[in-house]
């Protein structure tokens, strides 16, 4: 017997609550899963007219939270029916609802991320944010309380999704790692530590695993030139780069 389907418009209408400011400001080496980077963080701002204190009241009980994001980076290149998962190493196909690409029809994302602080400046309200794995400028359209007794199943099982990579060497070119050092005495962000974090779960898409050529990331200002060696990667450069 067919479904009766629930009479609702074709389009709803959905208003983002807040965006976010995150130290990944390009898509290349951002994690593929939230807390694979412990020391990732953003400062989620909420928007009007939802930057009320009363909206955030008792959230500071909470450990953790579950964001819903938009992939907004993915919406003019539209959906697909199915993925090559880098689990799978790009070479095997499964269906977008088997995957989390942000190739998805409503283009939304679910994240379970640290919830370090919640800021309120100026009239304006923050929640600062850690282990994430948002592009900056993510527009942000719900959070809930991560809830342990439910959140967390125990019998769950991943699929092709086998758990975290193992972790490879990571060195520094010395000027690099006086670059790092100088950085964090100015900004108080500790750049190298999510530098090794990150390229540790080796962040180069399937395609690129043989490619021994030098690689480039951006965090925050500070723009990365990081290579592959025999028994890991090497960070040869670091530079700040000017706002434009």
């Amino acid at each position: 017997m067919a479904t009766e389907l629930i009479d609702f418009p074709l389009f709803v209408k959905m208003q983002p609550i807040g965006v976010i400011h995150s130290c990944f400001t390009e898509k290349f080496g951002i994690p593929r899963q939230p807390n694979m980077v412990p020391s990732a963080t953003a400062r989620l701002e909420l928007l009007p007219p939802y930057n009320r204190d009363e909206m955030v009241r008792g959230l500071e009980h909470f450990s953790h939270l579950w964001v819903h994001f938009l992939f907004h980076q993915t919406l003019v290149e539209g959906w697909k029916p199915t993925i090559r998962p880098p689990w799978l190493g790009g070479q095997k196909r499964v269906g977008i609802f088997a995957s989390r690409s942000p190739h998805r029809p409503n283009h939304m994302g679910l994240s379970a991320v640290k919830l370090e602080a919640i800021v309120s400046e100026k009239g304006l309200i923050f929640l600062e944010l850690a282990g994430v794995d948002f592009l900056d400028q993510t527009p942000v359209l719900d959070i809930k309380p991560y809830v342990p007794y439910s959140d967390r199943l125990e019998a769950a099982v991943c699929g092709y999704a086998h758990g975290m990579q193992a972790e490879v060497r990571i060195t520094f070119a010395a000027a690099a790692l006086e670059f790092c050092t100088g950085y964090q005495q100015e900004t108080g962000r500790n750049v190298a530590q999510l530098i090794r974090e990150m390229i540790r779960h080796d962040p180069r898409p399937a395609s690129q695993k043989k490619n021994k050529s030098r690689f480039g990331m951006l965090l925050w200002d500070v723009n990365i030139r990081w290579c592959v060696e025999a028994e890991g990667f090497r960070v040869e450069e670091c530079t700040r780069i000017t706002a434009r």
